[in-house]
């Protein structure tokens, strides 16, 4: 790997921009680790470049899907020398190509991997693959599950505001797990009235009980004008759905795949599609009526958007203190899939609070 590149972004001419993004960036994780650099000689895969470069970390990174990356920022990484390989919209067969410059260190092999499908996992997706890689007997490495940490769960709702007026819509959204309770409550605030469709019956039953429609997609498809997919889950909206829909229907996926909108029928069966502006999407069905497709039906709030706050990001990356705890006491947790420490939840929620101590008494 001698002849690897040492980056590949789109535009490093960005990087003016992606400083004085990151400048108002919330970086509570850092300020209380940097100065011990806990993770010196752990080489990563990570997105938390700056911070965990702040802790020792030699890494290389690259992003979790074709729309997900934002120009100006990994502009900012590739100027100061960083291995970063990843541009918004890179193609397909861009994407592996990316990650694989990612596993591939000058100094020796990958210890550590941060993130998408790795040692410490932080989406839906990547939690329900290790799970499968357990149960066949083919995962080789101790895993901690961040994505259902406390201080994740409550910052769930990052689908709205993409541009359109809300109120007075019907919105369907498919899954009530904590991303779809979060875009439902969103869009119902917004003024939307909110369908869910569910396949598990608690989960269908939580969201009857606070005030949403709950039906099949089969039977959404034709009341809905905004559709959010949040289930992971494949073939969630298919062409006999798309032919159903009212004109100019908007569909966007919330998750890390394109597998949920089965935007291929679309392509292959669509009369017209035009691109109304990047990552915005618009067919013309052979029914007269029209779709408008979000990212391609990949990751809406990276795609259209520049994600969630970074104060968000500060509370639900604590992947960093479980590099912390992974790198420091490899010996403390077996190959498998674990949940995060409790202590560890609670000391990324402190970092933005001041919490009142108890007294001896009231302790008793």
């Amino acid at each position: 790997m001698s002849d690897k590149l040492p980056h590949k972004v789109a535009n490093i001419g960005l990087a003016t921009w992606g400083h004085k993004a990151l400048d108002i960036v919330e970086n509570g994780c850092r300020e209380l680790y940097s100065a011990s650099r806990p993770l010196k000689g752990a080489c990563i895969m990570a997105i938390l470049i700056e911070t965990l470069f702040s802790l020792g970390v030699q890494e290389q990174w690259s992003s979790c899907s074709i729309f997900s990356t934002q120009e100006h920022a990994v502009a900012v990484f590739a100027e100061a020398g960083m291995p970063v390989f990843t541009w918004k919209g890179k193609m397909k067969e861009g994407y592996p190509w990316c990650i694989e410059q990612t596993l591939y260190f000058k100094d020796g092999p990958l210890n550590m991997i941060l993130d998408d499908g790795g040692i410490s996992e932080e989406t839906k997706t990547g939690v329900h693959n290790l799970h499968k890689m357990m149960a066949s007997a083919i995962l080789k490495v101790p895993t901690i599950n961040v994505n259902d940490s406390i201080t994740k769960i409550p910052y769930r709702w990052h689908q709205v505001d993409q541009d359109v007026m809300i109120a007075s819509k019907v919105a369907v959204v498919a899954g009530y797990g904590d991303v779809g309770k979060g875009c439902a409550q969103a869009l119902q605030g917004f003024g939307a009235c909110v369908i869910i469709t569910e396949t598990d019956p608690i989960s269908a039953l939580q969201a009857a009980m606070e005030g949403y429609e709950v039906t099949t997609m089969d039977e959404a498809c034709q009341e809905g004008n905004i559709f959010v997919t949040t289930t992971t889950c494949v073939n969630i909206i298919l062409g006999r759905h798309f032919e159903q829909m009212k004109d100019d229907a908007i569909l966007c996926n919330t998750e890390q795949s394109d597998v949920e909108i089965d935007v291929r029928w679309l392509n292959n069966n669509a009369v017209e599609k035009a691109n109304i502006k990047p990552q915005v999407d618009w067919y013309w069905l052979k029914n007269g009526c029209h779709i408008i497709v979000l990212a391609e039906g990949w990751l809406v709030n990276l795609g259209c958007a520049m994600g969630r706050p970074s104060f968000v990001g500060n509370n639900s990356f604590n992947q960093v203190m479980v590099q912390i705890v992974l790198w420091t006491h490899p010996d403390k947790y077996p190959i498998g899939v674990h949940f995060l420490p409790k202590k560890l939840d609670e000391a990324v929620a402190e970092l933005n609070v001041k919490l009142t101590k108890l007294t001896e008494k009231q302790a008793q």
